[in-house]
């Protein structure tokens, strides 16, 4: 058993029996968020997956259990944000855009996933009215180097 694998299937079981084929498909895929029970921007990066078409499940964990999580699914400090996802094989890190999330799902990159690191202003879930970072999306690569994905702003 490879090691993603392994990861994922211990980590959030049922996350989806393999990647989709189309982004209509993707649009309807089960995605899996574990957060801290008190961030408020995890829960509105949420609703923004909701609001795309996702089916979120989402599981409050303590900190200890959030980092080991990260840290076995390949997620780096530098990597890191406040919450993190899993969809089809591939974690979601931090404040992804939802369109992010489609298209890496359409074009199935060889990857663990993608990563938006920190908490940029203007991302989904960190809006504060006219306020925005440019930023952008990384593909994290099974090596661990990233290539980015796509910019924003």
């Amino acid at each position: 058993m490879n090691r993603r694998r392994f990861i994922f299937s211990s980590l959030a079981s049922g996350l989806g029996a393999g990647m989709l084929a189309s982004p209509a498909r993707a649009m309807s895929a089960r995605i899996e968020v574990f957060k801290s029970p008190t961030c408020g921007c995890c829960t509105a990066w949420v609703e923004h997956m909701t609001q795309a078409g996702f089916e979120v499940e989402t599981r409050d964990v303590d900190q200890e259990t959030l980092w080991s999580m990260k840290a076995r699914a390949g997620v780096t400090p530098e990597l890191s944000s406040c919450h993190t996802a899993f969809i089809a094989g591939y974690f979601i890190e931090g404040h992804v855009p939802g369109t992010d999330v489609q298209r890496m799902l359409s074009q199935r990159p060889d990857a663990l996933g993608l990563t938006v690191p920190g908490m940029p202003l203007g991302s989904p879930g960190m809006e504060m009215g006219n306020q925005r970072d440019a930023y952008d999306t990384l593909l994290v690569l099974r090596n661990g180097r990233t290539e980015v994905f796509a910019r924003h702003g």
